[in-house]
């Protein structure tokens, strides 16, 4: 994103690079100063050698040929009339070779010299982000110069400044550019010193430039998450959600970036708030549509999402979430406590005063045939979690699987294997389908056959 430098920029650069095409023993006219400033001295090449080493430089596409050719004229014209020219073009030809610690380098040489010197701030903003290991000086270096590019952007982008072959829209276009970057070093910057709050606002005017910034987008992110505030995890995922999404031709990431970032922040998403595949999409699809969150943007937690299931399901099924929560009661280091103290002896409470109705699913009945005990599987059909025993028989039989309902007194609790036992009344079981055997059918006696 950083290297996005306009052709309308690189125009401009050349042009307050060497510019000059005087022949050996030609004397470069100096412009005219302004009221009261002494006239600039003239200036001229040594000899025919060194404009011929000038001449080719000018000529040299291939810049490590080109920085060969500037190390020859330095070593054999050191004090050349020309130096600051040749200074500005050893900052572009280090550019031109991705040596950004020797583009600052040089570009500080040149703001010696020229404190307000377009190209220089411009490289210096552009290229401190490059840094690998960026050192204090290095951050000083970009820092001022982000300041400097946006306290003259009035000066630089003057509409007298404008090429007479640009359009007023390219050249509103050059200034945002050039504020952008601004910032974005300036953000960048914050967040080498950990100045997370700096950071953040500095990105944030970045994105205001340009909300198309895969790379501002995630170190936004960045910045918020490591300013360890639990109630703003949201927006960072949602700046991370933008940075994964943005495909290369609108600001993002190339691919395999953006895969990274992209597992970066499925993990990040579901440590935060548990692995939910729709939820995950609809942020992404919300942060495609917008640099920023929207207001009041909220994620909802691991925990918060747990609680929320966990109601939902205790409204839909009452009965069940209060026998999930007896059971995590007693399977607890003090079950036997809970039991004696909370259950023992009493019928379950249930809703507006009224007794607790559980339903399981039968797993075996003894006897087989009008059993008076009967097991059952609560939470897991197929695991013995509870047995009634019944104050009398219930007709017939059942096959296992069949869905029973009854209330009644819990009596006994064992921890291992998990059982709860009630005693219960006959007329509180629902649901049981057998039936008491048809009583036989009697028949009249039989007549004696006549003698």
């Amino acid at each position: 994103m950083l290297d996005r430098v306009s052709k309308l920029f690189l125009t401009m650069a050349l042009m307050a690079g060497i510019n000059v095409t005087l022949l050996p023993g030609q004397a470069q006219q100096p412009s005219q100063p302004a009221a009261g400033q002494p006239a600039q001295p003239q200036k001229n090449w040594k000899d025919r050698a060194e404009y011929d080493i000038y001449n080719a430089i000018v000529k040299e596409q291939d810049a490590n040929k080109r920085l060969t050719l500037l190390n020859t004229w330095k070593e054999k014209y050191p004090a050349s009339d020309y130096a600051p020219e040749r200074l500005q073009v050893y900052l572009t030809t280090y550019n031109a070779l991705n040596q950004p610690d020797k583009v600052i380098a040089a570009g500080n040489e040149v703001l010696q010299q020229d404190p307000k010197n377009l190209t220089a701030l411009y490289l210096i903003t552009m290229n401190t982000p490059r840094l690998t290991k960026p050192g204090l000086d290095d951050l000083g270096s970009g820092e001022k110069a982000g300041n400097g590019l946006i306290s003259n952007l009035d000066m630089f982008f003057a509409a007298d400044k404008k090429p007479a072959s640009t359009s007023d829209a390219d050249w509103t276009k050059a200034r945002n550019q050039t504020e952008e970057l601004a910032h974005v070093t300036l953000g960048w910057v914050a967040l080498q010193r950990k100045d997370d709050d700096a950071a953040e606002k500095e990105f944030g005017k970045a994105l205001q430039l340009n909300p198309n910034n895969a790379q501002v987008s995630y170190w936004l992110g960045t910045a918020i998450l490591q300013e360890k505030k639990p109630e703003r995890q949201a927006e960072a995922l949602f700046h991370f959600a933008r940075a994964a999404s943005l495909d290369q031709a609108h600001g993002g990431f190339a691919a395999q970036a953006r895969q990274s970032i992209d597992q970066y922040f499925v993990q990040a998403y579901n440590k935060y708030h548990g692995e939910d595949a729709a939820g995950l999409q609809q942020l992404r699809d919300l942060a495609k549509s917008s640099a920023m969150p929207p207001a009041n943007f909220k994620i909802e937690t691991s925990d918060e999402a747990k609680l929320r299931k966990e109601q939902d399901f205790a409204k839909q099924n009452p009965s069940m979430a209060l026998w999930q929560n007896l059971k995590q009661e007693l399977t607890g280091a003090n079950g036997e406590q809970y039991f004696s103290s909370n259950m023992k002896g009493a019928e379950v409470p249930g809703g507006a005063g009224g007794v607790q109705k559980f339903k399981g699913k039968l797993i075996s009945e003894k006897p087989a045939v009008r059993p008076k005990e009967l097991v059952l599987g609560i939470a897991d059909a197929n695991s013995p979690e509870v047995t009634l025993i019944l104050d009398a028989a219930l007709p017939g039989k059942a096959d296992p699987g069949t869905e029973i309902e009854f209330s009644g007194v819990p009596k006994a609790f064992s921890s291992s294997p998990f059982n709860v036992t009630f005693d219960v009344e006959k007329k509180n079981v629902a649901g049981w389908p057998g039936k008491e055997a048809a009583a036989p059918r009697r028949t009249g006696a039989k007549k004696r056959p006549p003698r």
